[in-house]
């Protein structure tokens, strides 16, 4: 038996394969089946309204009786009996934002699929690693982003700041979870690319090969494209490649995962820049239907400091890392001054200890807690002994016989708010040092080089040297030319670029499909529902999120080794069991408004239910007081809780938590399930307003009634007539 098919899905396919087929001549028609299409892809992804289904019906029966054809009205007629057969699966779409399927976008995705910008359906694939099941877990990550493997290593984990389980104790480590499964399906050969679509002999062009443009080349060569990819650079890998040192992303990890996207028949074009090497016009006479602009933010801005420019002891941090990635091992000096507080102000500092400077100091102007990279970077800093000199603004750079020497710092405090809510540094007056130095290497901000794209007149630009773009629909304002990752959004980072590359692929498949634009960005796609991993509640509170096993603090300072030493496999299991599920409990709070204010019994403490008020969850109060009544999992909206027998036992499960488990009693006449003790005690207090009944008075309903009618008829036996 196949898998079910939920109809607004499949008719979507259905509806899209005739549009881009030509199969509707006539303009009307085409733009009545157009806009069934937007309406209906507004249902799937949950933003219908209440009119969405009688305006479809109407615009389906108006293509079936007007179409001037007999493509036109055979696809009204498809549409009318769709929508006719199966209305009460639109309508739940709608009114519950539930697919009885499961098979379309999941309507209300977790709260960390929704988090991360490339979608990933991350409950799925951690439990998948949680049951050991690593390849599958790699091949559903591989649906919406290319580069699991990287970004199980550098990424910046959104989907951990959105995760339900940190309102118990702490988020589930999803990034370490993903990096592993990774690497164990590289080293097991099953890490393999999924099978690509036919041929469409048409072509497009990526120009930048890096997080956006790779993503983007990945799903446009699935979907059958010839895909060819430019770059500047003499790697791949665009700022992944130059711009994350390799103690944090080894360079073999980036080859393996761009060597798979090569396998699809993707071209690379290195070492050659766009609007010198190679122009618009040669592209398009090569046959280049769509184009991509994906370059990175490889140039940097300016100090704006009394002598910067007069040593070349000064050097930005995304040029200085980008000479280290390519083989430059020099040291910039014995003492360096990083200027900056993001990541790569950190990865610059942690850089030049490795190649051998002695002392590194980040001066930042805000507070620590005012630092924009990451947490978990900035504490691997300082215990490599990285010194931080928070609250300070450099003034001027000092120096003689063309050599730094010193970096002339004020003081400050925190004042008022800025424009970015964060509170303005004040300089303190008096406050004036030095700080001797022999290199400054300034991280205050990156932005996008347009050097090459000047022929473009056409091209609009922004005032942040972004390229101007329907953040939507992913077009620029030149016909064919779309734009993702840096080149849209300024500095970004590699999980952002990746999902920007991947809505570029969709928009531009669109394009050369000739399928309109959607209006609104697409809910992430729920992917297959997977079985839950049974944990009973006990278990499920106590277990604990793992700590990082790093390399040695002193081995650390003289080499580019891996910092991160990856979990070992028993954690990773273990990790895996404390996710809760999200994407089949969507929090609604019924089953606890049911136990506790219809029942009377207050057995389920979720407090994560709850974001407002930070109440303690304990999956264990469940089996204190739970009688098994079964009235949670009856109206439950999605079975996320679940009442089974199982042998002698009834068992309550909560997305494969078990809250409770109590033995069943027997029918004493027929043997069938009664039910547990606690839910008949329940019942005859309920009812009868007395204590509990003696245990041999265990009877079902039927035999119940049995019994009393022959209780009857031995009381006042039926007259005989005669």
């Amino acid at each position: 038996m196949g898998k079910p098919v939920c109809p607004v899905a499949d008719t979507i396919d259905r509806l899209t394969e005739i549009i881009a087929g030509g199969l509707l001549k006539h303009a009307r028609c085409r733009q009545r089946a157009e806009e069934i299409l937007k309406l209906m892809e507004d249902v799937a992804s949950g933003r219908g309204g209440a009119d969405h289904i009688p305006t479809m019906e109407s615009l389906a029966s108006a293509l079936e009786k007007e179409g001037p054809d007999d493509p036109c009205r055979k696809t009204g007629a498809m549409l009318v009996s769709v929508l006719a057969e199966h209305h009460e699966v639109f309508k739940s779409h709608l009114d519950t934002l539930i697919c009885p399927v499961t098979d379309c976008a999941r309507l209300i995705p977790s709260p960390c699929q929704m988090a991360c910008p490339a979608g990933i359906d991350v409950p799925s694939y951690v439990t998948l690693i949680g049951q050991g099941r690593d390849a599958e877990a790699i091949a559903l990550i591989r649906k919406d982003n290319p580069f699991p493997w990287v970004c199980g290593l550098i990424c910046t984990n959104p989907c951990e700041f959105m995760c339900v389980r940190g309102r118990i104790d702490k988020p589930i480590a999803i990034k370490y979870l993903k990096g592993f499964a990774a690497e164990r399906a590289m080293s097991d050969g099953l890490y393999t690319n999924p099978e690509k679509a036919p041929s469409k002999d048409r072509k497009v062009c990526i120009i930048g090969a890096g997080p956006a443009g790779l993503s983007a080349a990945f799903f446009l060569a699935l979907k059958g494209y010839g895909v060819t990819v430019l770059d500047a650079l003499p790697v791949a890998g665009g700022m992944m490649m130059v711009g994350i040192p390799r103690y944090r992303l080894p360079r073999e990890v980036i080859d393996r995962e761009v060597s798979m996207i090569e396998d699809l028949g993707v071209e690379f074009r290195l070492n050659t820049r766009f609007g010198k090497d190679v122009h618009f016009d040669q592209l398009k006479a090569e046959g280049f239907e769509a184009f991509l602009i994906a370059i990175g933010a490889h140039d940097s801005h300016k100090l704006g400091l009394q002598g910067e420019d007069e040593y070349p002891q000064v050097i930005d941090a995304v040029s200085y890392l980008r000479r280290v990635s390519l083989g430059d091992r020099r040291k910039p000096g014995r003492r360096v001054a990083i200027l900056g507080g993001g990541n790569t102000a950190i990865d610059a500092a942690r850089t030049s200890l490795r190649l051998g400077c002695e002392e590194v100091t980040i001066i930042y102007r805000r507070s620590r807690s005012d630092m924009p990279a990451n947490e978990e970077e900035v504490e691997q800093a300082e215990e490599e002994r990285v010194a931080f000199s928070f609250l300070t603004v450099p003034m001027e750079i000092i120096g003689e016989n063309g050599k730094v020497t010193s970096l002339r710092c004020v003081r400050t405090e925190l004042g008022p708010e800025d424009q970015s809510g964060r509170r303005r540094p004040v300089p303190i007056e008096d406050s004036d040092f030095e700080i001797q130095v022999d290199a400054v290497i300034s991280s205050i901000g990156q932005r996008v080089d347009p050097k090459g794209f000047e022929t473009l007149s056409k091209l609009a630009w922004t005032r942040r040297d972004t390229v101007k773009t329907d953040t939507i629909s992913m077009e620029t304002t030149m016909p064919g030319v779309f734009a993702a990752g840096d080149a849209v959004l300024g500095p970004a980072t590699v999980v952002e670029a990746i999902g920007g590359g991947k809505r570029a692929a969709d928009a531009i498949d669109r394009y050369l499909s000739g399928i309109p634009q959607p209006k609104m960005r697409t809910v992430p796609v729920r992917r297959d529902r997977v079985d839950f991993i049974e944990v009973p509640a006990s278990t499920k509170m106590t277990l604990q999120r793992p700590l990082m096993p790093m390399l040695n603090d002193e081995r650390r300072r003289v080499t580019f080794q891996q910092v991160e030493l990856g979990y070992a496999e028993n954690a990773v299991r273990e990790e895996a069991r404390r996710c809760l599920r999200c994407d089949v409990c969507i929090r609604c709070g019924t089953c606890v408004d049911i136990c506790r204010n219809k029942m009377g019994i207050d057995a389920l403490q979720f407090g994560y239910l709850d974001f407002d008020h930070r109440d303690p969850t304990d999956f264990r109060v469940t089996a204190e007081r739970c009688i098994l009544c079964g009235a949670c999992a009856a109206n439950c909206p999605t079975e996320a809780i679940s009442m089974t027998d199982v042998a002698e036992d009834r068992i309550l499960n909560l997305c494969g938590i078990v809250l409770n488990r109590l033995k069943v009693e027997r029918c004493r006449v027929c043997g069938k399930v009664v039910g547990p003790e606690r839910y008949h005690d329940y019942i005859t207090r309920r009812i009868r307003g007395i204590t509990p009944r003696s245990r041999k008075d265990v009877l079902c309903l039927d035999c119940t009634r049995e019994t009393g009618a022959r209780r009857h008829v031995e009381i006042a036996p039926p007259k005989l007539t005669v």
